[in-house]
């Protein structure tokens, strides 16, 4: 069951950071929104949680740095008038 919830975040986790990719390629959102910026953080997040879990510590790091960006990105955003 374990296994199944992990591999269920994994993939939702990629559908939200293609998602992301999509709505900015095709200019429906801004690269400074914090949905596009969301989109990103929680995809890799998930990403991040499955990729642990199976051992796969390349893209675990990737989406590490992929939602420290989006965080950064959002705190930025936040903290601009």
């Amino acid at each position: 069951m374990t296994a199944l919830l992990l591999d269920g975040a994994g993939w939702i986790g990629a559908v939200l950071v293609i998602i992301a990719y999509a709505l900015i390629s095709f200019h429906r959102l801004s690269a400074t929104s914090v949905l596009y910026q969301g989109l990103n953080i929680v995809g890799s997040i998930l990403l991040i949680i499955n990729t642990a879990w199976h051992a796969a510590w390349p893209s675990a790091a990737v989406n590490v740095v992929w939602a420290a960006i989006g965080l950064a990105a959002v705190t930025r955003r936040s903290a601009t008038p």
